[in-house]
């Protein structure tokens, strides 16, 4: 089967959680048999070209002039997504599906499918509406409106996760058939040969401390100020802890500022953004990972943290909710609540009976559950359905095109007989 993967990121830029998602998706596809070609945004030195073991990755610059506004920005990526996938598909074919990744590339996506008859599978990461409690100004109302346009588009769409599809149908109105539960996966070797670094550790804490680790985007979302607004409680019952913050985003300073405000700035450690190596450095060095979200899709840090064997505390809401259940795999909060926050943490700080056995628990349900392997054939079987649903759907086009021909020549022989009976008629009375 011959796939486009339409993203705005692949390795190494990477804004959120979809670039790993099509990384490790594209290179199972690969081992599966099949080909497999991304169109991505490039950022900063990339190359425009790039076989990555077997996927053929294509990166495009935006146009030259600036934007008025990030839609406008999303919209110039769009129009070198189909630049480019025209200019592959004239070399080399086309393409048997298209699998759109989120609102950011629905426009590429609707216009190569109209321009080439490929059916379009879309995976909805996450939604407008959810990231945002609602939608409350013009942007999110559009970004929200191209969503629904995606998802009307495309044969098939893909959740990661049963709290998603209730959104989808929620929000949208698609049919309940029409939405696949497929969930993300983690990379099974993530951590192989990779142990707890000390000298690593000792940038962020003393080798009493214990580390509560938090990984992500600063984003409210994310639920960061939650975490920290607990930290009093879990200092006040635990006193060597350290919470290690890794990440970016725009809420930093308010952060900051809260930190401060609260009076625990030597107990707080802001780690800045981590990547490759690092990222799994700093799942080994620490003792809890804590993901206390407010919106949360799916949640594949959640997977990573458990792959490397470390305890988790989750929010009790979306992706995260299914995935763990309290006190066998992880721990779960109250969302939005640090008292419950703190709770489920200092639990798993008094309790090391109970980090072991969770951790062992997490891990075997990760790799029966969470591997790439098993995903990505369900993944394949979504690309069957959706190129089966396309045929049948030019099938059907075809028949009415030649019912309607019919019709048509029909109703010309019909008026050539009447108007031949009326000439006869005429010419008999003279």
């Amino acid at each position: 089967m011959k796939i486009l993967m339409l993203t705005w990121e692949y390795p190494p830029r990477v804004v959120g959680g979809i670039s790993r998602v099509v990384h490790d998706l594209s290179k199972t596809l690969i081992k599966d048999g099949h080909d497999v070609t991304v169109i991505t945004y490039r950022d900063g030195e990339t190359p425009y070209f790039e076989d990555d073991k077997g996927v053929k990755v294509y990166r495009i610059d935006n146009y030259m002039i600036n934007p008025n506004n990030f839609i406008d920005w999303i919209m110039q990526m769009n129009f070198a997504m189909v630049a480019k996938a025209n200019e592959i598909i004239a070399k080399e074919g086309s393409f048997d599906v298209i699998h759109a990744h989120d609102w950011l590339v629905a426009y590429s996506a609707k216009t190569l499918k109209n321009s080439y008859n490929i059916p379009i599978v879309a995976t909805i990461h996450a939604t407008e509406a959810g990231r945002n409690s609602g939608i409350h100004d013009e942007t999110q109302r559009y970004i929200n409106d191209t969503e629904w346009m995606l998802t009307y588009e495309a044969s098939e769409v893909i959740v990661n996760s049963n709290y998603m599809k209730g959104e989808l149908q929620r929000l949208f109105g698609l049919p309940y058939e029409k939405i696949n539960v497929v969930p993300n996966g983690v990379n099974m070797a993530l951590f192989n040969g990779v142990e707890r670094d000390y000298n690593f550790r000792r940038k962020f804490a003393m080798d009493n401390e214990k580390i509560i680790l938090f990984m992500g985007r600063l984003v409210y979302e994310k639920g960061v100020q939650h975490l920290i607004s607990a930290m009093p409680k879990i200092l006040e019952g635990y006193h060597d802890a350290k919470l290690v913050i890794a990440g970016k985003g725009g809420m930093i300073d308010e952060l900051k500022q809260q930190v401060h405000n609260l009076g625990i700035d030597e107990k707080v450690y802001f780690a800045g953004y981590m990547n490759g190596k690092d990222v799994q450095k700093m799942y080994k060095a620490a003792d809890i990972s804590v993901f206390p979200s407010t919106y949360e899709p799916f949640g594949i840090v959640a997977l990573e943290a458990m792959l490397s064997e470390n305890p988790i505390v989750v929010s009790d809401i979306g992706g995260l909710n299914e995935i763990v259940e309290h006190k066998e795999n992880g721990m779960k909060s109250y969302a939005g609540n640090p008292n419950s926050i703190a709770d489920s943490i200092l639990e798993l700080l008094y309790d090391h009976k109970l980090c072991a056995d969770i951790t062992k628990k997490a891990k075997n349900k990760i790799r029966n559950e969470y591997n790439w392997s098993k995903i990505a054939q369900d993944t394949h079987f979504t690309y069957q359905k959706a190129i089966c649903q396309s045929m049948a759907e030019k099938q059907k086009r075809e028949i009415e095109q030649e019912r309607a021909r019919k019709t048509k020549k029909a109703k010309n022989t019909e008026n050539e007989i009447t108007n031949l009976l009326s000439f006869k008629k005429r010419h008999a009375y003279a």
